[in-house]
């Protein structure tokens, strides 16, 4: 009895240094993964501007720093009114080429729908799929698809369904608006869920409870 209880306190202790340590270590390597896949953006000047040629030795990180520093300098050029001019006129060039359209025009429109906040991909949802009985995680895309809802006389809504493990592939599922149920969990939660296969799960959404009455004088 004694030496059970003791293998159980034992896997216990393990099984608690092992749910301090793994987020730490996959925190680690996601963020050094990142930092040198920035740095590899470097590599794109010419060898006598590197920073490793200019000060004699390597800086982990600046690539980081280089690639926010772009970003930012984008953000503000393209905020005014030359900057989306420009971008107007880039946009015309890549819809005259017939491969690199579909691939622009697709990831543009992904992102914008992921990145503006008052686009219905913020909403999460949940439907029958892929059977009867199994119930999947999903994002409104659009609350009517027109010409599908005219032909089927019925108003039909477009699903993102994302991959497990990879919340940028999945499925688009087009299905009756009456199929869906919309769900009280937040975007971020959900995508919790879905890359951590279900693993994190967020708590229900507790109803307010109503004010109580106060007795008649």
């Amino acid at each position: 009895m004694n030496g059970g209880t003791r293998k159980w306190t034992l896997r216990r202790y393990l099984v608690a240094g092992v749910l301090v340590w793994l987020p730490i270590l996959a925190t680690i390597w996601v963020v050094s993964f990142m930092l040198q896949l920035t740095d590899r953006t470097l590599l794109l000047l010419p060898p006598a501007y590197r920073p490793e040629t200019l000060v004699g030795f390597a800086l982990p990180g600046l690539g980081a720093v280089v690639v926010f520093l772009v970003l930012l300098v984008t953000g503000l050029l393209v905020t005014n009114l030359i900057g989306r001019q420009l971008i107007v006129w880039g946009e015309e060039l890549l819809n005259r080429i017939p491969v690199v359209r579909s691939v622009y025009g697709g990831v543009k429109s992904f992102a914008e729908s992921v990145f503006s906040q008052s686009s219905s991909f913020r909403r999460v949802v949940m439907l029958e799929y892929p059977r009867k009985g199994a119930w999947s995680i999903g994002f409104l895309t659009a609350e009517d698809v027109p010409e599908v809802s005219e032909k089927l006389r019925e108003p039909h809504v477009a699903v993102y369904i994302s991959a497990a493990l990879n919340a940028t592939a999945g499925v688009l599922l087009i299905v009756p608006r009456r199929d869906v149920i919309d769900l009280e969990m937040s975007v971020d939660a959900a995508i919790k869920m879905i890359i951590s296969c279900g693993v994190v799960v967020p708590p229900a959404a507790v109803a307010p409870k109503p004010p109580i009455a106060k007795p008649a004088a």
